[in-house]
C-alpha cells in the first residue's frame, strides 16, 4: 500500500529529475543550436526558423507539463501532511 508521504516523496523526486532534464537540455540547446538546428533541418526539411521554434514550444510545453503534473500536486500533499 502506497502511503501519502511515500507519494509525495515519489512526486519529489520526479520533480528533480525531469527538472533536471529540462536544464540539461536547455544548456545543451543553447550550446549547439546551430549544429543541431542544421541537422534537424536537414532531416526533416525545415526552416532554421521554424527548428527554433519547435525547439522553443518543446520547453515551454515541458516546462508547464512539470510544472502542472509534478510541483502542484507535490505542493498539494505537502500541504494535507
Amino acid at each position: 500500500m502506497v502511503t501519502i508521504e511515500t507519494f509525495r516523496e515519489l512526486l519529489g523526486w520526479c520533480t528533480v529529475i525531469n527538472i533536471g532534464i529540462l536544464a540539461i537540455t536547455s544548456i545543451l540547446l543553447s550550446l549547439l543550436r546551430g549544429p543541431i538546428s542544421n541537422i534537424r533541418a536537414n532531416l526533416f526539411g525545415l526552416d532554421q526558423i521554424d527548428v527554433s521554434r519547435a525547439y522553443f514550444q518543446y520547453l515551454a510545453q515541458y516546462k508547464i507539463a512539470i510544472l502542472f503534473l509534478n510541483i502542484v500536486p507535490y505542493i498539494g500533499l505537502k500541504l494535507m501532511t
